[in-house]
């Protein structure tokens, strides 16, 4: 796989993905930041701005997903952008890594949650890095399994997450793309 072929698909926000921007831009990897009018964006670096149109591509039921995730979320424009902004990094992507923290029913916590679900529901490869347990875990189609460092292997791929990124979570960013491009 080609660096030049490879595309980072992120939402330009603070913690996970300007990390994982970051990461791209040290790299030599393309990056598309998915945002919207307004939003605080952290990378200014592939900034993609979603119009009203495309933004509705994504558009989900906050009634269904909350029912998904098993939580309730904000009846807010700007949550709703947010999901929407999500749909697109997760649908453009061919495989998808969160850094965040797997909770004990299954889903990932925070809005970061919605992507892993929407990545589970469109069968694409997905890997979350749970900063609370220091390791990487692939869902499987049926659960959560620790597996070893993964390597990035699509040339399209998502890197999102949570907003209040560790120490730990820097490091599994930068060791996966050393991993994948070194």
């Amino acid at each position: 796989m080609e660096r030049a072929e490879c595309i980072l698909f992120s939402g330009a926000a603070s913690g996970a993905e300007a990390e994982f921007g970051g990461a791209a831009e040290r790299y030599r990897i393309e990056e598309v930041n998915f945002t919207f009018e307004g939003h605080n964006d952290a990378r200014s670096r592939g900034i993609r701005v979603l119009t009203h149109q495309e933004l509705e591509k994504g558009d989900v039921s906050l009634t269904y997903v909350s029912r998904l995730m098993h939580r309730k979320y904000p009846d807010t424009p700007l949550f709703k952008k947010v999901l929407q902004s999500i749909w697109h990094q997760v649908n453009s992507g061919q495989e998808v890594y969160v850094i965040g923290r797997i909770l004990d029913d299954g889903t990932v916590k925070g809005g970061t949650g919605w992507g892993a679900e929407f990545a589970k529901l469109c069968n694409k490869p997905l890997f979350v890095f749970d900063q609370d347990q220091g390791s990487w875990s692939r869902w499987s189609g049926e659960g959560w399994g620790t597996c070893p460092p993964p390597t990035i292997s699509h040339t399209q791929f998502t890197g999102t997450g949570t907003r209040f990124l560790a120490d730990a979570g820097k490091a599994a960013i930068e060791d996966l793309f050393k991993r994948s491009f070194d």
